[in-house]
């Protein structure tokens, strides 16, 4: 049986530009599927589909049980919708953000106040509950639509991007709250540009690149994709990133990779522990002071890298690039 979220070869063009070319999804009740991938990949251009904010030009979806082509009304009834910008009235407290929107939802006022209260506590709300929205931190704001995205306790929820520029606080807070979701029935699809985040949330990720579907699997499977264990090292003088790299040459599977600026090299290698130590033994022969080494498991940072050719854009990356970080 398809899942809570079901896609067979959605495609969405916008003049010459094919946005989406042919995804498809199925996740089943119960789970997050986190989708990643680059800017412009396809990601929010998906979930606007799968929650008939757009109409695909072809292919079909289907969210708990209904035709999001057929009867879209019914699937906005049984959905949840986080966006990447925060959506709340400014001109109203965050009481009346929440309890406008339980209203909307044909909730009785006496519920959607007391469902009010309770996610104002949940998502450290509740001192500024009786504050205008426009009062409030882009964090705050942040916090302030995923509440609302979570009056009517919805079977299926959407989550674009929802905590870039939280800080690490807020993000785990934010992280325990979707763990409950999903510990309580929600099946939830997760876009997101950290990939810490789909690491620790998601029980299956998908990797959409240029429109399409790239690579599936869970995180471990994904991983193992890209090749066994890897032996990063330190080195304390830049002088001996040279030696220090004929030394991971003789034990390594691969490439040795350099980071000049942190004087780290990587290479991939299999033996495990074993073999870490007798790298330290012949580093340690040819005098190489070290700062720091140690045997690590591929990361969905290499994931990305193999996968699409590039590694994946953060938070970080953004406010480099001048956007603005929401404190």
């Amino acid at each position: 049986m398809p899942g809570a979220i079901h896609a067979e070869g959605l495609v969405k063009t916008f003049g010459d530009v094919r946005a989406l070319d042919g995804v498809d999804l199925d996740v089943p009740e119960g789970t997050v599927l986190g989708l990643l991938g680059p800017n412009g990949a396809g990601k929010t251009t998906t979930v606007r589909c799968l929650t008939t904010l757009l109409r695909p030009d072809s292919g079909k979806a289907v969210v708990a049980g209904v035709d999001v082509l057929k009867d879209p009304d019914a699937v906005r009834r049984s959905i949840g919708l986080s966006g990447q910008f925060a959506a709340v009235d400014e001109y109203l407290t965050g009481r009346e953000n929440l309890q406008m929107v339980g209203q909307l939802y044909q909730m009785r006022s006496k519920a959607a106040k007391a469902r009010a209260g309770e996610l104002l506590e949940q998502f450290n709300l509740a001192d500024a509950a009786d504050r205008p929205a426009k009062t409030y931190s882009g964090g705050m704001r942040r916090r302030l639509d995923l509440a609302a995205a979570l009056v009517v306790s919805p079977p299926v929820m959407f989550m674009d991007e929802p905590t870039t520029g939280l800080d690490p606080r807020n993000r785990q807070q934010l992280w325990e709250v979707i763990k409950q979701l999903v510990s309580g029935g929600t099946t939830l699809l997760l876009t997101t540009q950290y990939l810490e985040e789909a690491d620790h949330l998601a029980h299956d990720i998908a990797v959409v690149d240029h429109g399409r579907v790239i690579a599936k699997g869970t995180s471990d499977q994904l991983k193992a994709r890209t090749g066994g264990e890897r032996v990063e090292v330190v080195v304390h003088e830049r002088e001996h990133i040279t030696s220090a790299g004929e030394v991971l040459r003789g034990f390594g599977k691969g490439e040795v990779t350099v980071e000049d600026h942190t004087r780290k090299l990587t290479v991939p290698v299999t033996g495990g522990a074993k073999l870490l130590a007798e790298i330290i033994r012949e580093l340690d022969t040819r005098g190489i002071e070290i700062d720091d080494i140690g045997l690590r498991r591929p990361t969905l940072d290499d994931v990305f890298l193999s996968l699409t050719g590039h590694v994946a854009e953060t938070a970080a990356q953004d406010e480099a690039n001048g956007k603005e970080a929401v404190k």
